[in-house]
């Protein structure tokens, strides 16, 4: 888990996919707690320049979580992706 502020609002996430999208490094990840102006959990898609105080927890999760499509994006470039909970 990690936990950083981004747009002025502290956020805590499960990472899931790192990459490069539309010339710009991001991440994507799966808010569980902190500041939203949506309902959480969610999907939160961020700018890793834009991201501030990152802090890398003790706090782990089990793994990839499924999209309400069933789809993900198509990164330009993927760095890395959490495999799918109970995979090895």
């Amino acid at each position: 888990m990690v936990q950083f502020r981004y747009h002025g609002k502290d956020r805590l996430a499960e990472p899931h996919d790192h990459g490069i999208l539309k010339g710009s490094v991001q991440l994507l990840s799966w808010q569980v707690a902190g500041s939203s102006s949506r309902p959480l959990p969610n999907w939160l898609l961020t700018k890793v320049d834009e991201i501030t105080g990152l802090v890398l927890l003790d706090q782990t999760f089990p793994g990839r979580r499924s999209t309400a499509s069933g789809k993900h994006i198509h990164w330009d470039v993927l760095f890395i992706r959490v495999k799918p909970a109970g995979s090895d």
